[in-house]
């Protein structure tokens, strides 16, 4: 299907007029890094005065609401914490509330301090993550550190990867022992050790867009453990619907008067087509319009800006 280019004042008055609702990417669409994408804070502005409603939705795992909030705040973005839905929140959200996780299991965590955050929020013990013991170098070839009985906890009922700058390999075999161990697949129990253990990713994002990027993102961290587990994991983030389930149980809105602004085709616009809601893309990110322009192209927004910061001419 076509896309249409928005480039004039009279269009950019048309799109506002005819959604009241509009969910924002994050990570190159509002900034890059810690620096604003121009003219992103006075569009934000500029909605919030038209009386929008604004929802922030991004796959960023390594930050909990809270400390999201603290950036939005430094860029000069008007945000509560009930307008922001990070893949790390939602991750908790589902742990918690549709997998039921047993009180009495824990999540073992590949990732950094905002998941941890977000399962403190909701009450959900957990271990790893940014715990000193996992956070070291193995000598090679020395698996002695985890061979002791203390070393796989099997109160662990769930593994959640997200995004890891300090990932190790005792953190990678710990997850791999979790989610491998005999009845793994199945559910884990209340009052019980070992047996099922859910293995569950924030998001399976390839890369994502920073300041000298792309780099590496979640998806490409957590795929050691895809590989060598043979285990197929549930994927909160965008594109998959357990993020958009979140949203519409805390946040409910008219899909038919909502847009998703976002600069990445397979996360952000397939995210929103999958949910039945308008896209516009911007080219402040990771996808190009070349893309959206070759022959063949399976994912298509449908409209079409070189960045949200050209609506602050209105």
């Amino acid at each position: 299907m076509p896309y249409e280019t928005l480039s004039s004042a009279s269009q950019y008055e048309a799109l506002l007029d005819a959604h009241d609702t509009w969910l924002f990417d994050c990570d190159g669409v509002l900034w890059s890094g810690d620096e604003a994408i121009a003219g992103a804070v006075e569009a934000v502005a500029l909605l919030r005065k038209r009386g929008k409603q604004v929802i922030f939705v991004t796959n960023n795992a390594s930050k909990s609401r809270q400390a999201l909030l603290g950036k939005f705040r430094k860029m000069g973005i008007e945000a509560e914490t009930k307008d922001v839905f990070s893949s790390a929140y939602a991750s908790a959200v589902y742990l918690k509330h549709v997998l039921k996780l047993p009180e009495d299991r824990s999540v073992y965590v590949v990732g950094m301090e905002g998941i941890q955050e977000e399962l403190d929020a909701v009450g959900v013990r957990w271990c790893g993550g940014t715990s000193k013991e996992d956070n070291v170098f193995l000598p090679p070839l020395d698996f002695s550190s985890l061979l002791s009985p203390e070393a796989i906890d099997p109160k662990v009922g769930a593994v959640l990867c997200g995004f890891d700058m300090h990932l190790s390999y005792i953190k990678l075999a710990k997850a791999f022992k979790h989610i491998t161990r005999e009845g793994a697949e199945g559910e884990p129990k209340a009052g019980e050790e070992g047996g099922g253990c859910y293995f569950i990713l924030t998001n399976d994002d390839s890369t994502f867009p920073a300041k000298g990027g792309p780099w590496p993102g979640a998806g490409s961290l957590s795929s050691p453990l895809v590989f060598a587990s043979k285990r197929k994991p549930l994927i909160v983030g965008k594109p998959h619907q357990p993020m958009l389930d979140c949203i519409e149980a805390v946040q409910p809105f008219d899909k038919s008067r909502a847009l998703f602004v976002g600069d990445r085709l397979d996360t952000d616009i397939a995210f929103a087509q999958h949910g039945g809601i308008k896209t516009l893309m911007v080219l402040t990110g990771i996808s190009t319009k070349a893309e959206i322009d070759a022959e063949g192209a399976e994912i298509v927004p449908d409209f079409l800006m070189q960045s949200i910061g050209d609506l602050a001419q209105l």
